[in-house]
């Protein structure tokens, strides 16, 4: 295997910052602006250009080089134990002698935080199973990098060197950055040394991924490159907004799309690892998904704009605090919520043990709750598995792709027996292209519950407008419209 300093061919870098207060006074402001005085680009009096040396060389010395090794299992040889090859080659088939594990090495980039304490944030990736990590400063200094503690979902490690005069970087309030603003990332890609890309915000709150992740990522153009994970991004005052974290590429290269972890959200896990050395995340008791625009005409909703309570799970917080499903959560902890990844996030950060105000609508009326955060264990916030979107919009009569049964009583479904059983759809009709499949358990209509097949029938008949069906799915509920 050859040596390399990449540790994940698809995560990035970035750079590192101090306090730019006093990075600007012998140095005029870009076009003589007073009020760009602390903005990255200055006209340099000596050479007559523009540059941003000035404020890269009170941020750089912040953002450090981090080198692990790890030992490898090395998988077995199937040919070692062959009868044929032992046969030919005795106590020297090939193989025999192969080591049962090696050592790796691989390396990504980080950003002092804290010079006082030695904190220096990173990616989980760049560090998760490391025997030995290494810090190694812009000055050529290094030092032992203690691992004070590792979160995966949000790919945030905290490391702790001892070094004198380090340099740290300030940190910025994310929740102020917007689409357009101009920023700089600093890392070590391919191993070559500290680079610096230049670039701007291409979006906000970009999510890339489901499962047991939590992003809420900033997107930017800077290039980032293998090796600059766990580097920094920067805003034009050498404010740190987000930890770099990955790219998306085919070839493992900078296309131009690359995401941080914003450091708002950084600060919370932060503080976490501190504490407990891991995070503890907190659950509600409710499954939710997005809204699509079906379920938003069905529902006779103003916005897409929240997210949907698929299910509440008896005894929860939620259950006691009176949420239900067809609600629609708006704010939790006094953040705004957008859809399901901002509920599973919010909540994910809050500590268990803790309340916070959930603000949520049901029909067409705001309401506001005090609702109890529950350790999570390995369990979170269960995002329900939406049904795919029709390719086309499906009309009413799209029902006639499927057909209906009452419950049968040896069927045993969890739940109970209200409902009606989707006996046989078929492929390619309306009804499937809506969502519905095989199996499923209709268990309301436009949040009236109905109890047997009379009763789904009185529900549908004659709508002209879409219907949002609550279905149950194997232990999960749904909410899929039918147009």
């Amino acid at each position: 295997m050859k040596k390399s300093f990449l540790l994940a061919s698809v995560f990035a870098g970035a750079l590192t910052l101090s306090p730019i207060a006093s990075a600007q006074t012998s140095w005029p402001t870009f076009r003589g602006n007073k009020e760009a005085a602390g903005l990255a680009l200055k006209i340099d009096p000596e050479r007559g250009v523009v540059t941003m040396a000035p404020l890269l060389e009170k941020t750089t010395p912040a953002v450090v080089t981090i080198t692990v090794s790890k030992t490898v299992s090395i998988p077995d040889n199937p040919l070692v134990d062959d009868d044929l090859m032992e046969r030919f080659f005795g106590e020297d088939t090939p193989g025999r002698d192969m080591l049962p594990e090696r050592f790796t090495q691989g390396a990504g980039s980080g950003v002092i935080i804290n010079a006082g304490k030695g904190y220096v944030l990173t990616n989980h990736h760049v560090v998760d199973g490391a025997d030995k990590i290494t810090v190694i400063l812009k000055d050529g200094r290094e030092a032992d990098g203690e691992l004070i503690g590792s979160d995966g979902p949000t790919d945030i490690a905290l490391l702790k060197i001892d070094l004198p005069n380090l340099t740290d970087v300030t940190l910025a309030n994310s929740d102020t950055v917007k689409v357009g603003d101009y920023v700089i990332a600093i890392g070590n890609p391919f191993g070559i040394g500290q680079t610096v890309t230049t670039g701007i915000v291409s979006a906000l709150d970009r999510n890339t991924s489901r499962g047991d992740t939590y992003q809420n990522y900033i997107q930017t153009d800077a290039a980032i490159n293998q090796g600059n994970s766990g580097g920094a991004l920067l805003n034009s005052k050498g404010e740190l907004i987000g930890i770099n974290a990955a790219i998306l590429s085919r070839s493992g290269g900078s296309n131009g799309i690359g995401f941080a972890v914003p450091i708002n959200m950084v600060t919370g896990i932060m503080d976490q690892l501190i504490a407990y050395g891991e995070v503890h995340r907190g659950k509600i008791g409710v499954s939710i998904q997005d809204i699509t625009p079906e379920l938003m005409e069905a529902m006779n909703l103003s916005s897409r704009k929240g997210a949907l309570v698929a299910a509440v799970v008896e005894a929860s917080p939620a259950d006691k605090a009176g949420l239900e499903p067809g609600d629609i959560i708006i704010e939790f902890n006094g953040e705004d919520i957008l859809d399901s990844n901002d509920i599973r996030t919010a909540v994910g950060f809050v500590e268990r043990g803790n309340k916070a105000k959930l603000v949520y609508m049901r029909a067409g009326k705001k309401r506001t709750v005090r609702i109890g955060v529950e350790n999570t264990a390995d369990e979170e916030i269960k995002v329900a598995e939406t049904a795919e979107e029709p390719a086309e919009v499906s009309n009413f009569d799209a029902f006639s792709g499927a057909s209906f049964s009452d419950i049968p009583a040896d069927l045993d479904p969890s739940g109970g027996y209200a409902g009606v059983l989707v006996t046989k759809i078929k492929r390619g009709s309306d009804a499937w292209d809506a969502g519905l499949r095989e199996d499923d358990i209709i268990r309301a209509v436009n949040n009236m519950e109905i109890e047997n097949l009379d009763d789904f029938r009185d529900a549908i008949k004659g709508r002209k407008k879409a219907v949002a069906l609550s279905v149950q799915r194997g232990r999960s509920r749904i909410f899929i419209a039918v147009k």
